[in-house]
């Protein structure tokens, strides 16, 4: 019976996987419109760190009703050696956590981008979309921490940030990829 659960796991990530890359690639072809103005790319960026500042103050708060509850102590997060929380205290630190790793490569590309004012509206969309998946990932991960959803919206983000880097790179280095 576990193979079935797990196999029917797998099945429902490839299915998400398959219609991401579905709408991934109709953006990725649709003919890109010059961007006017070359902020169009900050608006994703500060939505983006908008989540992370909404993800800290869930950190702080639930870890402070930890201590205040008695569901975790003072000296635990002192030191993170002993007496560690309830693995739900903990969850809004590592999504905290998350939104400072894989984010990185975005504000980084976003920033090029800017910079160069080499981009198009298909950019601007798919850093959209990256930031829904983050919003996605932090969404499931406090919330529920179903590990397939949870695994499959954290490879959507990396897939598409790999989509906006080869853009970026094909756009700026005369690459031709797609």
């Amino acid at each position: 019976m576990r193979t079935n659960t797990i196999g029917g796991t797998y099945l429902l990530v490839g299915v998400i996987l398959a219609a991401f890359v579905a709408v991934l690639l109709a953006v990725v072809r649709t003919a890109p419109a010059p961007i006017v103005q070359g902020t169009g790319v900050i608006q994703p960026v500060v939505a983006l760190v908008v989540l992370t500042a909404i993800v800290g103050l869930f950190m702080v708060v639930y870890r402070n009703l930890a201590v205040i509850r008695g569901t975790a102590t003072g000296r635990y997060f002192r030191t993170f050696t002993a007496d560690p929380p309830a693995e739900w205290v903990e969850r809004p630190a590592r999504t905290y956590m998350n939104l400072l790793e894989l984010p990185v490569l975005f504000y980084v590309v976003c920033l090029l981008m800017l910079t160069t004012g080499r981009f198009d509206s298909v950019q601007v969309s798919l850093a959209w979309i990256f930031v829904l998946t983050r919003y996605v990932h932090a969404f499931i991960y406090i919330g529920f921490n179903h590990l397939p959803l949870r695994f499959t919206a954290f490879l959507t983000g990396v897939i598409t940030l790999a989509v906006i880097w080869t853009r970026f790179a094909e756009q700026n280095l005369n690459w031709h990829l797609w």
